[in-house]
């Protein structure tokens, strides 16, 4: 999600707003401000105030930025899309991780597509089953500011369990020959000209990535945007997507702030999620290092009931993501951006 902006139309790079208009100075005690504006659809925009930009910059693959917000803390965006924010990616990583070692019998290796600034390793490294973390981001310059900047991570980015590849995802997990207990998608969403839509697809899912897990095995992905407005986006396409190769297909959401939405991932696997809400909160007891802030079993329970919006359009989604036939949110990538 976003894009900082002046007054801009389309997805350009990140620029900054510097608001002194006498509005402003009525809702507010500073004289001026910064502000990250943020285009969520043609017809809409979220913004708010900043402190600093940390970083800004263009790799070979996308558009980086790094803020410090005064609401969220750091921000890490990229192509335009809000990737996580410091005071509430708990909420987000939280779910894209636990649940799927907490139903899986005894994990132990996790192989992780994307992930470059180092959360999903973190909440991965808390449970103690683990014995390898394969962490493989294309960005290089990314998983770098994100040491730099991004410190709660360092524990993580330190591990001796942790394998760290700069690499196409596709291209790594293909080559591997190895199979993974957990395989998890923590993406960026699915823009045209960015660099992992085809990490959403069902020749993907069906041929590289299935045959890496093992029999007990479960992929989670994020989805994308979950809400009532939103949904139809990428995640029913998604989730929709994952039933044509695994068995057993569940879709939660959760509604994360900084995003300004609620959002949603999606777990697959050949054998059927069965733990009770009283077994999954022993297992967090039992299994997990420190206490988690967001996630327990009775939240999990409420994130995976679905509205009745939400769950008809899941049961009624036709489209199945592919290279041919892809979906894609607001905004455009790098490579879109200079044809």
């Amino acid at each position: 999600m976003g894009e900082v902006v002046e007054i801009m139309f389309g997805n350009g790079f990140p620029e900054i707003h510097k608001d002194t208009s006498p509005i402003q100075s009525l809702h507010s005690n500073q004289q001026d401000c910064h502000w990250y504006e943020e285009t969520i659809d043609d017809d809409l925009k979220w913004s708010f105030a900043l402190n600093s930009v940390l970083h800004k910059g263009t790799s070979e693959y996308q558009e980086i930025a790094l803020l410090d917000t005064k609401r969220f803390g750091k921000v890490l965006v990229i192509d335009g899309k809000m990737q996580s924010a410091e005071r509430d990616e708990f909420i987000y990583h939280e779910c894209l991780i636990h649940p799927a070692l907490l139903y899986h019998p005894n994990p132990k290796t996790v192989f992780i597509m994307g992930g470059g600034e180092g959360s999903a390793a973190r909440e991965i490294l808390k449970h103690k089953t683990i014995e390898k973390v394969v962490m493989c981001d294309i960005d290089q310059e990314v998983v770098d500011f994100c040491r730099r900047f991004l410190t709660v991570n360092s524990d993580a980015f330190c591990s001796k369990k942790l394998e760290l590849v700069i690499k196409d995802a596709k291209a790594e997990l293909e080559k591997r020959e190895e199979k993974f207990d957990i395989i998890v998608g923590d993406l960026a969403d699915p823009v045209e000209g960015g660099p992992c839509y085809q990490l959403y697809t069902k020749s993907f899912y069906q041929n590289i990535l299935k045959p890496k897990l093992t029999p007990n095995g479960i992929f989670v992905t994020q989805a994308g945007p979950a809400g009532i407005f939103t949904h139809k986006e990428v995640f029913t396409s998604i989730y929709n997507t994952m039933k044509q190769v695994f068995k057993y297909v569940k879709a939660y959401t959760a509604h994360v702030p900084s995003f300004a939405d609620t959002w949603g991932w999606v777990m697959a696997s050949d054998q059927e999620f069965e733990v009770d809400v009283n077994e999954m909160d022993q297992r967090i007891e039992e299994r997990v290092k420190g206490e988690l802030m967001y996630l327990n079993a009775p939240s999990f329970l409420s994130a995976a009931t679905l509205n009745k919006t939400i769950s008809l359009a899941l049961e009624k989604e036709t489209e199945v993501y592919s290279e041919e036939n892809a979906k894609f949110i607001h905004g455009h990538g790098v490579a879109y951006r200079h044809t």
